[in-house]
């Protein structure tokens, strides 16, 4: 069976016992802010398993897309040094939500590993952990697995849990016997084979995890009012066992991938040879040949897979969070093609193939096949071209090392190819173990703390809050996106960010609290409402900003202006309306833009960044390639559109992973509790958002794109105006076209035609005035002649000329010193209140004279200063009466010098 037919199997074995197949979750972890990736099988079912969401189906089963390049699950410095490390994997599972337990997940494995998939009962060993007699009775029961193969392990091998507390349980792991060729210990001292004893001949092929207990804080465990099954099997393992090779890079899952590799090698090498003496072109390697080579092979196949999964999920290469893990994994691959001797882009073709290989298991492959090639190749461009000079510099390092009989290359030196040339540490550390050299790493992470350090530093305008409290210590509701006024009471006043009990002034800055407001705290890209707050006493706070630094506190940075305010006060909160209204409009408009870029640009179209302020809109969205005009003007009136619809805007709550289900968008940079607000418009837009809204789409009245530009890699953005917004940018426009009319002495209908003529007459006239400033100084050149002075066998010509600009004075300075060399040309000219100075060397006399030098002598006589190249300098100044002056000292400094 090919790997897919495998993957299959396994779907329909236990879609025939009742379970519901779903689809894999996105590589990016919903609404989980604990993990860069989606890291297991067990990640999309989080929330079952701590009790916040109830299942949809209570079996399920499904083939989960893993990428396990960060944190403990770190597999990124393994893979490609043996055969069976991964960064992307997929992990089929069976999950069993309070419905079965031990004894159908035992049974149900054993019949899919030995009827369906036929492999040997005898090479087939269970382990239990130690006190479940449950699951060691089932297998002795429910299967005819050998007893003896039946063992008994501790917490470390059989006790799954998902952290510190939590759910969890114990496990039986299903391993397999490879025989003992497969043995790569086998000579080293102490080594027994054995299952679990770290031995390559015995490998886990499946893990059923059977969640029963709570584990509380004191380590103690409670039982849980339902017990779960949560299975999870490598495919990658289980196909290279299934089709019996060696390794994982052996099945065809990867293989095929290698195997495309070695024909791209191929055909460069056939390019080359039709361009090159066919002697000087090597035989591309090949799979198989040398370890060296296999490791980059290897590398090459599972990074391909990564990038092409991960780009399809929406990251994009950047320099920091998952897209900087991305931009590692690439250029780690990269760097192993030149190895292999690619020149050129090779990368984006491979992953292509993984599309191919894979594509009908995961439609987003295909769907998004031209963005993800588009991605890695532009990456893979941008890439090479710093590429050599860094690795030209490591190989200068390496030999540097060998000549001094050093093991270590300096921190200062890896950060300098991190910064400088884009070799993560990582990648350098890749490269040097191959050549037997480290890395000092207390010399780099300085170097790297420094570096943050100084970003740091460089960051103006932040905004911060640190209120030391948890959102047990303090709730404060937001009443909703219509409500401009709202009584509440005061709960908490911070100064400086520390509590104050005690009244807080006039004048003073103050963090201020509340039960409930109708204030709208930063997030999601919309920024925090303004307005004012008033005690019931009458005291006055002006709300300058309104933040959100925890899902359920909402936070007012304030200015008492009048009066004084404590804890307990009853408060009146009046929120800017006018302000609140423009940013519902430009909000508003945001979700539909989102909407018509992902209609007409294609479903690659993810949201990156936003924000939304009164006055504008700024989006930030994956995108390879600038959008252009008449594209942009397609999805602008695309968007007025939906606008003129006048579609009815709705909302309402559900949890998260129904919401989801459903199609609905999350928002870049929100923050999303158990239960979320899906905000619908019309039937062209479903998303998650708690920011304002319009109540219809009329409501935007005109949408207009102001800019769109390119932020990153991959990574584009526009911004816009709505409403009254866009009407005073249009009006702006209007006027600035009726005013160039004017000045163009015509209508603004015919103020382009009128300015290219202008423009077409100003050019001639420029070129006529060249012509005459050559002319000019030409004339002044063959005057200029009669004025040379020899010194010591060299010609001096230090003169003032009249009605030149600097190009036609620099022009003089050429030609009367090839004219006249070996020379020394020094000229000066005024204009106004200001001196031009130029001075021109004959090469052959720079050794004795610097022109550079001369300059700096003369510039000050007429007050300014200069410099410049031996054979040419220049310079200005603000005394023209002096310019005799300087230029007769020339004289003296040749004389000098002679």
């Amino acid at each position: 069976m090919t790997g897919n037919e495998i993957r299959n199997s396994f779907l329909q074995f236990f879609a025939d016992r009742g379970h519901q197949i779903v689809p894999s979750a996105s590589l990016i972890p919903a609404n989980d802010p604990t993990l860069l990736f989606t890291n297991a099988g067990m990640v999309p079912f989080k929330n079952i398993f701590l009790g916040v969401e109830r299942p949809t189906h209570r079996r399920v089963v499904d083939s989960q897309k893993c990428l396990r390049v960060s944190g403990k699950h770190n597999d990124l410095e393994e893979v490609g040094r043996d055969t069976y490390h991964h960064t992307f994997f997929e992990m089929l599972g069976n999950w069993s939500f309070g419905d079965y337990y031990k004894k159908e997940a035992i049974r149900w494995a054993w019949e899919l590993l030995t009827e369906v998939w036929k492999l040997p009962k005898p090479k087939l060993w269970a382990t239990v952990y130690t006190t479940d007699d449950e699951a060691d009775e089932w297998w002795r029961t429910q299967t005819d697995i050998d007893p003896q193969q039946i063992l008994r392990f501790a917490e470390k091998d059989n006790f799954w849990e998902m952290g510190e507390t939590g759910p969890c349980g114990p496990c039986s792991e299903i391993h397999i016997d490879r025989g003992p060729q497969a043995c790569e210990l086998a000579n080293t001292p102490g080594h027994t084979c054995a299952v679990n004893g770290g031995c390559p001949r015995y490998i886990e092929l499946w893990n059923l995890v059977f969640i029963q207990y709570n584990r509380n804080a004191d380590q103690s465990l409670d039982d849980l009012p339902e017990t779960h099954v949560d299975t999870g099997m490598g495919l990658e393992r289980i196909v290279s066992v299934l089709q019996d090779v060696p390794g994982n890079y052996d099945s065809d899952l990867l293989r095929d991938i290698i195997t495309f590799t070695e024909g791209l090698g191929e055909k460069q090498k056939r390019v080359l040879q039709s361009s090159t003496k066919a002697g000087h072109v090597s035989a591309f390697k090949r799979y198989g040949e040398t370890r060296e080579q296999d490791v980059s092979f290897r590398v090459i196949a599972d990074h391909a897979r990564t990038a092409a999964f991960a780009i399809a999920d929406g990251v994009v290469p950047t320099n920091e969070g998952r897209g900087y893990v991305l931009r590692r994994i690439m250029r780690r691959a990269l760097r192993h093609g030149r190895l292999l001797g690619f020149e050129g882009t090779f990368f984006s073709q491979v992953a292509g193939s993984v599309v191919q290989l894979l594509g009908s298991a995961y439609p987003e492959l295909i769907e998004r096949r031209n963005y993800l090639t588009e991605v890695i190749h532009n990456e893979e461009t941008r890439f090479s071209e710093t590429l050599d000079r860094g690795l030209a510099l490591l190989e200068q390092e390496i030999h540097d090392l060998r000549q001094r009989n050093a093991a270590t290359l300096s921190g200062e030196t890896a950060f300098r190819l991190y910064d400088t040339y884009g070799f993560p540490l990582d990648m350098t550390e890749d490269f040097l173990s191959s050549e037997g050299f480290s890395v000092e790493h207390d010399e780099f992470q300085a170097a790297l703390e420094e570096q943050r350090a100084r970003a740091r530093e460089g960051q103006k305008g932040s905004v911060s809050i640190s209120t030391g409290l948890s959102d047990s210590d303090v709730h404060s509701s937001f009443v909703g996106d219509y409500q401009a006024e709202h009584e509440s009471e005061v709960r908490v006043l911070l100064v400086d960010g520390q509590p104050r009990t005690d009244a807080v002034g006039e004048g003073e800055a103050v963090d201020l609290i509340t039960a409930e407001t109708p204030f709208y705290g930063e997030s999601g890209g919309q920024v925090g409402d303004t307005g004012t707050i008033r005690t019931s006493r009458g005291d006055l706070i002006e709300v300058l900003d309104t933040l959100k630094p925890q899902p359920a506190l909402i936070v007012h940075k304030g200015r008492v202006v009048q009066g004084a305010v404590q804890t307990g006060d009853a408060v009146q909160l009046s929120i800017d309306a006018p302000r609140r209204e423009a940013i519902r409009l430009n909000h508003s408009a945001t979700h539909i833009m989102h909407s018509a870029l992902r209609e007409i640009l294609g479903s690659h179209v993810r949201q990156a960044g936003s924000l939304v302020t009164p006055d504008r809109l700024r989006f930030d969205f994956t995108h390879t390639s600038p959008v252009k005009d008449d594209v942009l003007d397609e999805i602008e009136n695309l968007v007025n559109h939906h606008i003129r619809e006048n579609a009815a805007v709705t909302s309402e709550e559900m949890s998260f992973t129904d919401a989801i289900q459903k199609g609905a968008l999350a928002f870049f940079g929100e923050k999303y509790g158990e239960i979320v607000r899906v905000l619908r418009m019309g039937d062209f837009s479903t998303e998650l958002c708690g920011g304002t809204h319009v109540s219809r789409t009329g409501d935007v009245g005109l949408f207009k794109f102001r800019a769109e530009t390119g932020v990153a890699s991959g990574i584009r953005r526009v911004e816009a105006v709505t409403g009254e917004g866009a009407l005073y940018w249009v009006r702006q426009r209007e006027r600035v076209l009726k005013d160039m009319g004017s000045i163009l002495k015509g209508s603004e209908e015919d103020a382009l035609e009128r300015l290219e003529k202008l423009l077409s007459r100003q050019h001639e006239l420029e070129k006529q005035l060249d012509q005459l400033q050559s002319q000019l100084a030409g004339s002044q050149s063959d005057d200029l002649a009669s004025q040379v002075r020899q010194t010591n066998g060299v010609n001096v010509i230090a003169s003032r000329v009249e009605g030149v600009d600097q190009k036609a004075l620099r022009e003089m300075a050429d030609t009367l010193r090839d004219k006249h060399h070996p020379a020394v040309v020094v000229l000066g000219a005024t204009n106004g209140a200001k001196v031009s100075l130029l001075a021109a060397v004959s090469k052959d006399l720079v050794p004795q004279y610097h022109a550079g030098k001369i300059i700096k002598e003369i510039a000050p006589l007429v007050g300014g200063g200069g410099g410049g190249r031996p054979d040419f300098a220049q310079a200005g100044g603000k005394d023209p009466k002096r310019l005799d002056e300087a230029l007769q000292k020339v004289y003296e400094l040749i004389e000098k010098d002679a």
